[in-house]
């Protein structure tokens, strides 16, 4: 990662320290030897900094062009838009060939790879957050507190992962497994047991109550208490009975503060990296092998770079709710290829899904008058940031803490976040001075489109089920109530001899 050369070789000694003993089985919590191997790294403040930036190389994880094994390899966050875009109404796979096209078509069954990839390497984070927690005191007395606050911060951005993508509401079957300390035994039960939904989300909320206390602003790739601020905003808007008053506050904290604005300019939202409206970023560095990230690449289809068809396609009903209110996003957002009348919307000379290609993410290099290497030499070694949270997200959560779960919003705090986002984007104020629900969850899908938050979008305000069943209607899919949640890997469920239940219809 950008942050982390200059101290490479810590993070190799105690990535290896932590994976050496470790049955390929025995992924979600890979214990040293023994505690003494442990203790022997952590002896000072510079090692428990480098495990530290060692969680960030795990939500970072392995870019699939350095090691492409089709076996699970800590992917980090890389896989992470299989399990949200592909299964909400924005974006799909190019081709019905391979594990990724299940996502798309809601078909992914408990042995998928891509999904057992991410539930472990959301738990490779937790471990090693887990690990700092646990030899914080070898480093420097001033800096326990705030160490202890970034790794709780880390922990519960996994757990927050987890719990909205495979955590069932039902208390019968359980959330996930909370892990909250580094296990003794590859056999505890507490790897496999699944805890209520309310249980995690408890120590979420703790976790991130600990870090907004203990962190600064200091940092936009590593945690601070403005990125804690926010993504607790989204946890108190997530969780079974949401806390909007929460949430609000965090929100209105965060604006008040004035250190975070929305860039004048849409597009370098995504390629003036670092800018003013980031709040916590991955970290990727282009031409790196080991530093780099290979989802850019697989964005393109009709000049393919990547290793596969062409992942992130848009769908038509993404293209007409840019057509709507896209603005200057748009053009930002997506980008076609190609001058067939066929694929082109006659009224308004916008192409179709089948011509349309993810823009937001282009990789490092791309020139389109360049016909030889319109996306530069080295398309599979981006270096394109992975932004988690920025200020527009922000924003709007704001709006939706305001609407508290009414409906609508007319409040003047409410139309002064809504029309920042709406302005920006080249459109007008709202028009009646009222924002419905629908108008929000459409100003998110085509503010926030491509980067994740659609599926969550559509979970959190309860049209999940109706929006995804009227989308599979009309496109041949095979979409039910159970695709709401992935199944927990079969690996897992297997190595808990019989501990870990699965959730339901798989």
């Amino acid at each position: 990662m950008k942050y982390l050369k200059n101290i490479k070789y810590l993070i190799v000694a105690l990535t290896g320290m932590m994976l050496i003993s470790c049955d390929a089985d025995e992924f979600l919590n890979p214990l040293p030897d023994t505690a003494i191997a442990a203790d022997g790294f952590f002896q000072s403040d510079e090692d428990v900094l480098a495990g530290i930036y060692g969680i960030y190389d795990a939500i970072q994880g392995v870019n699939e062009n350095t090691e492409s094994s089709n076996s699970s390899f800590n992917r980090g966050v890389q896989f992470e838009y299989l399990l949200t875009e592909h299964r909400s109404d924005n974006t799909r796979s190019a081709t019905l060939e391979g594990s990724r096209a299940d996502f798309h078509r809601y078909v992914t069954d408990a042995n998928n790879i891509q999904s057992e990839d991410y539930y472990q390497s959301m738990y490779e984070i937790i471990f090693r957050a887990n690990s700092i927690i646990n030899y914080v005191a070898a480093a420097n007395a001033e800096n326990i507190a705030k160490y202890t606050a970034e790794a709780k911060f880390l922990r519960a951005y996994a757990y927050f992962n987890l719990i909205r993508l495979y955590g069932s509401d039902n208390d019968a079957i359980g959330g996930v497994p909370l892990v909250t300390a580094v296990a003794e035994s590859n056999e505890d039960e507490l790897l496999f047991t699944r805890v209520p939904k309310s249980v995690v989300y408890a120590q979420i909320v703790a976790d991130l109550q600990e870090a907004i206390a203990n962190l600064d602003n200091s940092y936009k790739a590593r945690a601070s208490k403005a990125a804690a601020q926010g993504i607790l905003a989204k946890v108190y808007l997530s969780q079974p009975t949401p806390n909007y008053s929460g949430a609000k506050g965090l929100c209105e904290d965060i604006i008040a503060d004035g250190s975070f604005s929305l860039q004048t300019n849409f597009n370098d939202v995504f390629y003036n990296e670092m800018n003013s409206e980031v709040m916590f970023v991955i970290r990727y560095e282009f031409a790196e092998p080991n530093e780099s990230q290979g989802f850019s690449s697989e964005f393109t289809s009709f000049i393919r770079q990547g290793r596969q068809d062409g992942l992130n396609i848009v769908n038509l009903n993404l293209v007409d709710a840019f057509n709507a209110n896209g603005g200057n996003r748009t053009a930002v957002s997506y980008i076609a290829f190609g001058d067939d009348a066929e694929l082109i919307d006659s009224e308004t000379g916008l192409p179709a899904p089948e011509d349309a290609e993810v823009a937001k993410f282009l990789p490092q290099g791309t020139d389109f008058t360049n016909p030889d290497f319109p996306y530069g030499t080295n398309a599979r070694l981006a270096g394109n940031d992975w932004i988690v949270l920025r200020y527009a997200d922000v924003l709007l959560m704001h709006v939706e803490a305001i609407m508290a779960g009414t409906g609508n919003a007319n409040t003047t705090d409410a139309l002064s976040s809504f029309n920042a986002v709406r302005n920006r984007a080249g459109l007008a104020d709202d028009a009646d001075g009222v924002i419905t629900q629908d108008e929000l969850l459409l100003e998110r899908r085509v503010e926030l489109a491509f980067e994740n938050q659609r599926f969550f979008d559509l979970l959190r305000f309860g049209v999940a089920d109706a929006v995804l069943s009227a989308h599979s209607v009309e496109n041949g899919y095979s979409f039910s109530a159970r695709d709401l949640l992935l199944p927990i890997p079969s690996r897992e469920v297997n190595l808990s001899k019989g501990l870990l239940n699965q959730n339901p219809g798989y």
